[in-house]
């Protein structure tokens, strides 16, 4: 069998506050499989989104391990995880989180950027990313100029720039009407499927969560439920 691309060890996240010690996340147990397709569900406040922040290497816990491929990356320095997330996770956030003064082509272009891409390289990988979610004539249009879910498809174009080994959705469809949202997870399923890619989906609907093979739902900072399931499409 292989060996998780990610795995939780008694993982604890913590916050002071009001000098207080006020605990997220408690002994958490977690193992992502490589090629897996995952969703994170919970209601607000259950400590899903800090769960998406270790497993995307964003924060690091209070106590216990997170191996990345094998490796304890709990305690490397923001430097450190910065290098790691740029080359192996790709991020798709709620509100796009694009560049309004770059072009469609520029923020794709933007994460390779960072790793040094040349540029003939970039344009060639960006224009392809945005060729094969139909946003070709787009690439031009600044993210104003564009509807949500044409900002959403550059924003996932971005993600994959530098062929990321996971993908974090952090409610990738909550800005969006639920045509919209439904396209936008099928595209999703389709680079999983194409490209075996590890995708993580962090939501609270569950008409989103069936489109993964696995559920885990979390509550009060523990796991409550981790489930095969049988996808919609």
């Amino acid at each position: 069998m292989a060996e998780p691309l990610i795995k939780l060890e008694n993982v604890v996240k913590s916050y002071r506050l009001g000098g207080n010690d006020i605990s997220v996340l408690k002994n958490l147990n977690l193992e992502i499989y490589p090629g897996s397709f995952v969703s994170i569900m919970g209601p607000s406040g259950s400590g899903k989104s800090t769960l998406m922040y270790l497993l995307g290497l964003l924060d690091t816990p209070t106590s216990g391990k997170i191996l990345l491929e094998g490796k304890d990356v709990s305690k490397l320095s923001e430097d450190e995880l910065a290098k790691i997330r740029g080359k192996k996770i790709g991020f798709v956030f709620q509100q796009f989180n694009l560049m309004m003064t770059l072009s469609a082509m520029e923020n794709v272009m933007l994460p390779m950027v960072f790793q040094k891409v040349p540029e003939d390289q970039r344009k060639i990988k960006a224009r392809e990313l945005l060729n094969s979610l139909n946003l070709g004539p787009r690439s031009g249009h600044r993210p104003n100029e564009l509807s949500g879910g044409e900002q959403q498809r550059i924003a996932i174009a971005r993600a994959f720039a530098n062929n990321p080994e996971i993908i974090i959705a952090d409610e990738p469809t909550g800005n969006l009407d639920s045509k919209t949202g439904k396209m936008i997870m099928d595209i999703l399923v389709d680079f999983h499927k194409k490209q075996n890619k590890t995708i993580i989906v962090v939501t609270h609907d569950p008409n989103i969560a069936a489109y993964s093979e696995k559920i885990i739902n979390i509550k009060d900072g523990q796991i409550v439920l981790n489930n095969n399931y049988n996808r919609i499409v």
